[in-house]
């Protein structure tokens, strides 16, 4: 039987699994829970993280765009990309003033937030525009966390045909709103089944679930290192395709933190291969990203 801590982590992961795990008794909840890990353990979940950077990348996205400067040449590829854009209200400054002579062709399908720190000279532009102004005035959740919950709903509302969700921004700044972008991250685990990559300056972040996961690292747009960060708890973690890699070990704050990690080495005109993590708790996913073709 499933140990209390594990259980209650899946049971948290995993809510479609279980619409009525409230009736039900815990050794029920258990074989579910356990029946659902034969799944897992049989699925792999496969993703090339850096792919929505590739200009002949294949991913499907939809972009948030954060309260933070903007770096214009994600901002072009990504944009160019996605399905469906949106601000998360203060983004919505910086994607004004990056886009000076040409902010027709970047128009956000809305914009959300408490308000409290768009510009109401661009509020009013975007407005004039026809782009959604959606007001969330609920102090509980961060700015990011609201305009996901209304992008996962339009996805499903629009049926997009959508394989990751990409934010721009987060990252940098305010130790204590990086912290908060990651606890969006978690946040977003039970909200959608989507890949949700963040992405600034020389670093994407993705919060990998429990089970097994295939990412693969050879577009070229790779940096050196890469970190597995066992925010939230500790995770017993099994990789390959690193230098250093983890076989069944527990990562965790005060313990282990497997970061300045780097990639298993490869012989000169050899692609790099496909790193594999598999975890029993959400695990903190980081890497670089080449920065100028460096």
């Amino acid at each position: 039987m499933l140990s209390a801590p594990l259980l209650s982590s899946l049971l948290d992961c995993l809510p479609a699994c279980l619409p009525h795990r409230k009736s039900l008794h815990s050794f029920q909840v258990s074989q579910l829970i356990e029946d659902e890990l034969l799944w897992i353990a049989a699925m792999e979940e496969e993703l090339m993280p850096l792919d929505c950077l590739l200009p002949s990348g294949t991913q499907r996205i939809c972009l948030i765009i954060l309260n933070q400067p903007l770096n214009k040449d994600y901002l072009q590829i990504l944009w160019r990309k996605a399905l469906l854009r949106a601000c998360a209200d203060g983004a919505a400054n910086h994607l004004y003033s990056s886009t000076a002579g040409d902010r027709d062709s970047f128009l956000p399908d809305y914009i959300s937030g408490d308000f409290d720190s768009i510009i109401a000279e661009v509020k009013a532009f975007y407005g004039d525009k026809g782009c959604s102004l959606i007001e969330t005035a609920d102090q509980d959740l961060t700015d990011f966390t609201k305009c996901l919950a209304i992008m996962v709903g339009e996805i499903q509302r629009r049926q997009l045909q959508v394989d990751a969700i990409v934010t721009l921004g987060g990252l940098a700044g305010r130790f204590d709103q990086t912290m908060a972008s990651v606890e969006t991250l978690h946040h977003a685990l039970p909200m959608t089944p989507l890949p949700l990559l963040m992405l600034q300056g020389t670093s994407l972040v993705h919060l990998l679930r429990p089970g097994r996961h295939r990412l693969a690292v050879n577009t070229g747009l790779e940096g050196d290192w890469c970190s597995l960060i066992p925010v939230g708890g500790a995770c017993q973690t099994t990789t390959t395709g690193l230098k250093w890699n983890l076989n069944n070990q527990v990562l965790q704050f005060g313990k282990l933190v497997s970061t300045s990690n780097t990639f298993e080495p490869v012989g000169p005109g050899n692609p790099r291969k496909a790193v594999t993590v598999t975890t029993d708790r959400p695990l903190l996913w980081s890497m670089g990203i080449r920065e100028d073709g460096q």
